[in-house]
């Protein structure tokens, strides 16, 4: 066992072909905030409730470190499961479809809190983005 007990994910880090239009997704759709940006090395720091989502051009100086931009034959993550409250199906996907992107299907899937009811999403670089509601009552993670 580690020295350590590993807490909550603490920020995860998008590379992105449009810099700009992948902070406006994550801030005007996903209600993220920017709270850091260096554009020297070309990142942008946007925080998700107690986590941060680092976005980073390619084409800046910490872009051009990690290879090629993200596309139809590799991305740099599978997916970004934002737990999210209240979870109204509706009201999610009215927003959503107000801002041109469209939901997935809506499932119980298992997360860090239980099994509970979520959507797949995909941001404008073709991320694929989960959003989590709270687990079903009598599903959550049992301790021990």
């Amino acid at each position: 066992m580690p020295p350590f007990d590993i807490q909550q994910i603490d920020h995860l880090v998008l590379r992105a072909r449009d810099q700009a239009a992948l902070v406006r997704f994550y801030c005007d759709v996903l209600g993220c905030h920017e709270e850091r940006r260096q554009d020297g090395i070309g990142l942008v720091q946007l925080r998700a409730g107690r986590s941060l989502i680092d976005v980073i051009g390619v084409d800046g100086k910490l872009g051009r470190m990690g290879g090629a931009a993200p596309g139809a034959e590799g991305h740099n993550l599978d997916h970004l499961c934002l737990r999210v409250e209240p979870f109204d199906v509706e009201a999610i996907r009215a927003h959503l479809e107000a801002h041109g992107v469209e939901v997935g299907e809506v499932g119980s899937r298992y997360g860090a809190e239980g099994e509970g009811l979520s959507l797949y999403l995909q941001d404008p670089e073709g991320n694929t983005v989960e959003l989590k509601g709270p687990p079903d009552p009598g599903k959550g993670v049992v301790a021990g």
